[in-house]
């Protein structure tokens, strides 16, 4: 009996070990729709996917933003988006990740050498952390890719649950 005790403990540590070793990984999980593919080694982006004609879907995670609320971040990103980028807002809705998160979609419209661009920007405060969705392209191109687009969007989860929590999530969403 001392023996199979002695043994299920070895193995209660091991994967313990394993699932902290996970922890490492992002602080989101999001999925590529079918007809996109993740790009790797994606600088201005902690997750990146395109489809073959260009229409990305990107995630981007502002570390330790705890300071303003869902409300101020819409004004913020529209403000800089609008007023110094030159969109134009032409939809805001409201959304709710995969896990039940509140966020807020923004669609902009833009266009560059007379040819117009979609722009939509979801953004997600959670974790101390701002998260912001973003996909674009050229309209036609994207009103193509919408579905698979949307999919994605879709398919993200900003708060993880974790069955051993708090100390083996420590702040990502694992792959497990």
């Amino acid at each position: 009996m001392k023996r199979r005790l002695s043994f299920i403990l070895r193995v209660l540590v091991a994967a313990s070990l394993a699932l902290g070793a996970a922890a490492c990984g992002k602080p989101f999980d999001v999925k590529t729709a079918p007809g996109m593919v993740a790009l790797e080694n994606q600088h201005d982006f902690d997750w990146r996917a395109t489809t073959p004609e260009g229409v990305v879907v990107g995630v981007r995670v502002v570390e330790d933003e705890n300071r303003g609320d869902l409300a101020f971040w819409t004004q913020a990103v529209t403000l800089q988006l609008r007023d110094v980028s030159g969109y134009a807002l032409l939809e805001s809705t409201d959304v709710a990740s995969a896990d039940g998160t509140k966020g807020r979609t923004l669609k902009f419209g833009h266009d560059e050498d007379d040819k117009p661009y979609v722009y939509w920007v979801t953004i997600y405060p959670a974790q101390s952390r701002l998260f912001l969705v973003e996909a674009g392209g050229p309209k036609e191109l994207f009103e193509r890719a919408r579905p698979n687009v949307e999919w994605t969007m879709k398919s993200i989860h900003v708060r993880c649950n974790a069955l051993l929590a708090p100390v083996l999530a420590s702040r990502t969403c694992n792959r497990w």
